[in-house]
């Protein structure tokens, strides 16, 4: 963790001390500096609607990882590498330590629809160079209410921000790609079938109404609750005509699905 150069894990401090000392390209430092802000100030007077995250962020609990393509095979090995080392250490690290991923932006503008599928391709990347099988209790087929995306034997909730969004502001980053990997253990007491997380649940949809200033998007839901689908929560759309009517990765139990070269066996290029 803490290596040198900016495709490597790194805690809230470090990320702070390389961005005053310059170490970081200027894309980088952005994308951090447009999500921290997002997340200790308020817009409008409202706070962002997530606590547990305004906490996490205020209380340096978070890892983060900066990704110089959404496509290129070397830069996405390295983002996984990056998510094995972190599912390593983040139950020791803090309690609501998830690992928020950042994305060189593209050098031409995506629509709604390339958001899409750049995220769809990242985490079909990651499935099919997945260290650990699918877990056996996580079902392969999407169009569930238990299907969750999954990594390294883990559960997780990747939840995105882009920059195509023009009204729910709560999504919305100014750069490019933003990826915030939550594994389901962070979830622990506070999903729908507690009293806390409903209450939970019901605050922040609040505070997402009144931080967007429009009503909660129809696809929010629960984990677990029938007639919910977690997958496309990952990526809320904006125009549902640009966002896939079917979950656009496959699946499968094979395990290992492809090689992963020598030089990432030894973790790094």
């Amino acid at each position: 963790m803490n290596e040198p150069g900016v495709q490597s894990l790194f805690d809230q401090e470090t990320v702070m001390a390389r961005i005053e000392s310059g170490a970081f390209p200027d894309w980088a430092r952005e994308q951090f500096e447009a999500f921290h802000a997002s997340m200790v100030e308020k817009r409008g007077g409202e706070p962002f609607p997530c606590y547990f995250g305004v906490e996490s962020e205020r209380n340096g609990d978070a890892l983060y990882t900066f990704v110089e393509s959404t496509t290129h095979p070397d830069a996405l090995f390295a983002l996984r590498e990056n998510l094995v080392e972190y599912l390593d250490v983040f139950e020791e690290f803090s309690d609501r330590c998830s690992l928020v991923t950042f994305f060189k932006p593209p050098e031409e503008e995506l629509s709604e629809r390339g958001y899409h599928e750049r995220l769809w391709h990242i985490l079909q990347f990651l499935h099919v160079h997945d260290p650990e099988p699918w877990p056996e209790d996580i079902p392969t087929d999407p169009d569930t209410e238990f299907w969750e995306f999954s990594f390294g034997g883990e559960p997780m909730f990747p939840t995105c921000r882009a920059p195509f969004y023009e009204e729910r502001m709560s999504r919305f980053c100014p750069l490019g790609l933003e990826i915030t990997f939550q594994p389901r253990t962070l979830f622990e007491g506070i999903t729908a079938d507690t009293e806390a997380g409903q209450q939970a649940r019901e605050t922040i949809q609040q505070r997402i109404e009144d931080y967007d200033g429009v009503c909660p998007h129809a696809d929010i839901g629960d984990w677990g609750v029938e007639g919910d689908r977690e997958w496309h929560q990952y990526m809320l759309s904006a125009d549902e005509s640009q966002a896939p009517d079917e979950c656009p990765i496959e699946i499968s139990r094979e395990h290992p699905k492809a090689p992963v070269p020598e030089r990432w066996r030894e973790g790094r290029a």
